[in-house]
């Protein structure tokens, strides 16, 4: 059924929800997981173009990541993990693209009223933009 899930990580409390449901379906399915941090900050947002070494905050996203890969390897999860930069929703459906994945699974945090309204939610711009199914689970 599912062979690669993407699992979208904010570095946050979010993150365990997400982390706590996919486990089972990954260990039923056998499915490696793919984690990945958007890094958006200024730093990240503008790291190519100016040519910028990481940010501090970047190196905390990293380090974050590696620790979650390997808190799942220790489960005997088979896991990589990216650290992308630029714009969450784009960097998600791209990296999804390109990696083949069979599932999204993401946590949201409902609405933001006006600003989801403007600009739309990252969950919501992922999902209308993507061919796979995405999980979606409200933390």
């Amino acid at each position: 059924m599912y062979h690669k899930i993407l699992v979208p990580l904010e570095n946050g409390p979010a993150d365990q929800v997400i982390l706590d449901h996919i486990r089972p379906l990954a260990t039923l399915t056998g499915a490696s997981l793919v984690l990945v941090h958007v890094a958006d900050g200024w730093v990240a947002r503008n790291y190519r173009q100016l040519n910028l070494a990481e940010s501090e905050e970047m190196k905390q996203d990293r380090s974050y990541l590696e620790s979650k890969a390997a808190e799942l390897r220790e489960q005997g999860f088979n896991v990589d993990y990216i650290l992308a930069i630029g714009e969450p929703a784009d960097e998600i459906i791209d990296i999804a693209n390109e990696n083949d994945v069979d599932l999204i699974a993401m946590s949201t945090h409902g609405h933001r009223f006006i600003a989801d309204f403007i600009y739309g939610s990252t969950a919501d711009k992922v999902r209308h933009q993507v061919s796979v199914p995405v999980l979606m689970l409200k933390a």
